[in-house]
């Protein structure tokens, strides 16, 4: 398996920890997933306000859950932003 693939069954891996066999994530879930395994690209979320403003950013059908394809938005846009500061450690 590439190291892409193993990127994608990693995120796969931690939505389900988190949501688990309902494959949805209430705000709490939510939280406690960013704070433990984004740390390093998201910083900690004390403030319900802005655990407020997230998800309802993130959840798209108002249903008051993140199913996986609400989640996978998080994804992108944490590894959109953290694009820049990776290429410019990677440039020689």
């Amino acid at each position: 398996m590439s190291e892409l693939e193993k990127g994608m069954v990693t995120i796969i891996k931690a939505f389900h920890k988190y949501s688990g066999h309902k494959c949805k994530l209430k705000k709490a879930e939510l939280k406690e997933l960013i704070n433990k395994e984004m740390s390093h690209f998201i910083q900690s979320i004390n403030e319900n306000e802005t655990l407020d403003e997230l998800f309802a950013d993130l959840d798209q059908n108002g249903d008051l859950e993140i199913d996986f394809q609400e989640f996978i938005t998080l994804i992108a846009m944490v590894t959109s932003a953290c694009h820049e500061l990776f290429t410019g450690l990677n440039k020689t």
